[in-house]
């Protein structure tokens, strides 16, 4: 009962930062995730990108119906994320795990710098 409510908390915490910053709830979900449980790294992986796209339909969903989400801005950008994530997807099995940790991490210090300039 009491990991049932970790992984609900856990969960929570992922979908407060998707709901605030309209993203990023992968980035709390990950090392929560990698803690609580016993997966590959690649599961892990896999399974926080599962978690994660229902939380992000979610949030979209409320800031649809709130009025602040701007279709016209998405759209363009929709087709590209879809391919990339396509691609991103049939190219995981084949980047070694340590590279796709230094590859989120150099990812996150550029966002976070470019975020604070």
């Amino acid at each position: 009962m009491q990991k049932l409510w970790a992984t609900r908390i856990a969960g929570g915490a992922a979908g407060l930062a998707n709901g605030l910053f309209g993203g990023g709830g992968g980035m709390v979900f990950l090392p929560i995730l990698s803690r609580a449980n016993f997966l590959s790294q690649r599961k892990l992986y896999a399974t926080c990108v599962g978690v994660i796209f229902p939380v992000c339909l979610v949030s979209a969903a409320v800031y649809f119906f709130r009025g602040d989400l701007s279709l016209r801005t998405a759209l363009p950008y929709l087709l590209g994320g879809l391919i990339g994530g396509f691609l991103g997807g049939k190219l995981y099995g084949k980047v070694s795990t340590k590279w796709l940790k230094w590859m989120f991490a150099a990812f996150l210090f550029y966002a976070g710098v470019k975020y604070l300039i």
